[in-house]
C-alpha cells in the first residue's frame, strides 16, 4: 500500500555564483525596454516633490551600495557560496527595482522634460548595474582589475549624479536649452573652421601661377595643383556656404534668446509650453548638425538645399514660437 505522505520536495539547484550573476545581467537589461516605454503610476494623491526626490536620492545610494558590495566580494578569490550568491544577486535587483518603482512615481503633469531626464538617469543606473554584472561573471583571476574598476565607476557615477537632475521642469528645460545652444555654437564653430582651412591649395596656386605664367599654359603642370577635386570647395559650392554660415548664425541667435526669456521670465507651473520649446529646439540641433556635414567637400547642393529648407522651417517655428511665449511672459 502507497504511503498516504507525499514525499517532501527536493531543493532546488542553485546555479553557479558565475552563472547567476550573468543570469541577473540579463534580467537587469530586460527592464530596460520597460523603463523606456513605462507610464507614470496613476495615483490620486497630490504629487509631494520633497518626498520624491528624497525617495530617489535613497534609492540611488542603496543601489551604489550594492554595487561597492557585490565589487568587493567578486573581484578576488574564494568566490562567495550558491546561496551567499543568491542572496546578493536578490539585494542587487531589490535595489533595481526599488528605483525604478520611485521613478514612475513622477506624473506626467510634471513635466515631459524632466520626467526625460529622470528617465535618462534610470536607464544609466539599470544598464550601469547590468555592465557591472557582466564584468564580474568574468572568473575574477582572467579579470583585468580595471575592467571592474570601470564598470562600478559607470553605476557609481550615475547613481552620485541623482542630486544634479534638475528638480522641476523649468530648470530641466533650461539644462536642455543650454546644451542645445551649446552644440549649435559648436557646430557654428566648426563650419566657420572648415570655411578658413577645406582650401589649403588657395594661396599656393595663385603665388604659383603668378610666377609661371610665362611658363606654363597647362594649369595641371603648375607644381603643387591638387588632384584630388574633393578636397575643396568649387565657386558654386561656396555660394551655397554663405547661406548655410547665416543660417546657423540664426539658430543659434534664436535659441540664446529663447534660453534667455525662459531663465528670466519662465514660470515653474508653465509645465507645457517649456516642453513644447524644448522639442523644438531638439529639432533644431540635429538638423544644424546635419547641414555642418553635408557643407563638406564635395557637396552635394541637393543635400544642402533640403538641409537648408529644413534648418528655415524651424527657425520660422522656433521665431513664431518665442513670439508666442514672450507674450505669454508678459
Amino acid at each position: 500500500m502507497a504511503s498516504a505522505t507525499a514525499p517532501a520536495a527536493a531543493a532546488p539547484t542553485l546555479a553557479p555564483p558565475l552563472q547567476q550573476l550573468r543570469h541577473l545581467a540579463e534580467e537587469l537589461r530586460l527592464l530596460l525596454p520597460r523603463v523606456r516605454v513605462g507610464e507614470a503610476q496613476e495615483t490620486t494623491e497630490e504629487f509631494n516633490r520633497e518626498m520624491f526626490w528624497r525617495r530617489l536620492n535613497e534609492a540611488a545610494v542603496t543601489v551604489s551600495r550594492e554595487a561597492t558590495t557585490l565589487t568587493t566580494v567578486f573581484s578576488q578569490l574564494p568566490l562567495p557560496s550558491p546561496q551567499e550568491t543568491q542572496k546578493f544577486c536578490e539585494q542587487v535587483h531589490a535595489a533595481i527595482k526599488a528605483f525604478i518603482a520611485v521613478y514612475y512615481l513622477l506624473p506626467k503633469d510634471q513635466g515631459i522634460t524632466l520626467r526625460k531626464l529622470v528617465r535618462g538617469a534610470t536607464l544609466d543606473i539599470v544598464d550601469g548595474m547590468a555592465q557591472l554584472m557582466e564584468v564580474l561573471s568574468i572568473t575574477p583571476t582572467q579579470s583585468p582589475e580595471n575592467n571592474d574598476l570601470i564598470s562600478y565607476n559607470s553605476v557609481w557615477v550615475a547613481c552620485q549624479q541623482m542630486p544634479q537632475i534638475p528638480r522641476d521642469n523649468k530648470a530641466a528645460a533650461l539644462l536642455m536649452l543650454t546644451k542645445n545652444v551649446d552644440f549649435v555654437k559648436d557646430a557654428h564653430e566648426e563650419m566657420e573652421r572648415a570655411v578658413e582651412e577645406c582650401d589649403p591649395y588657395s594661396g599656393l596656386l595663385n603665388d604659383t601661377d603668378e610666377n609661371n605664367s610665362d611658363n606654363h599654359n597647362d594649369e595641371d603642370d603648375v607644381l603643387g595643383f591638387p588632384s584630388n577635386q574633393d578636397l575643396y570647395w568649387s565657386e558654386d559650392d561656396q555660394e551655397l556656404i554663405i547661406p548655410c554660415l547665416a543660417l546657423v548664425r540664426a539658430s543659434k541667435a534664436c535659441l540664446k534668446k529663447i534660453r534667455i526669456l525662459v531663465a528670466e521670465n519662465g514660470k515653474k507651473d508653465q509645465v507645457a509650453q517649456l516642453d513644447d520649446i524644448v522639442d523644438i529646439s531638439d529639432e533644431i540641433s540635429p538638423s544644424v548638425d546635419d547641414l555642418a556635414l553635408s557643407i563638406y567637400p564635395p557637396m552635394c547642393h541637393l543635400t544642402v538645399r533640403i538641409n537648408v529648407s529644413t534648418g528655415f522651417e524651424g527657425i520660422a517655428l522656433m521665431s513664431a514660437f518665442k513670439m508666442e511665449l514672450e507674450c505669454l511672459l508678459d
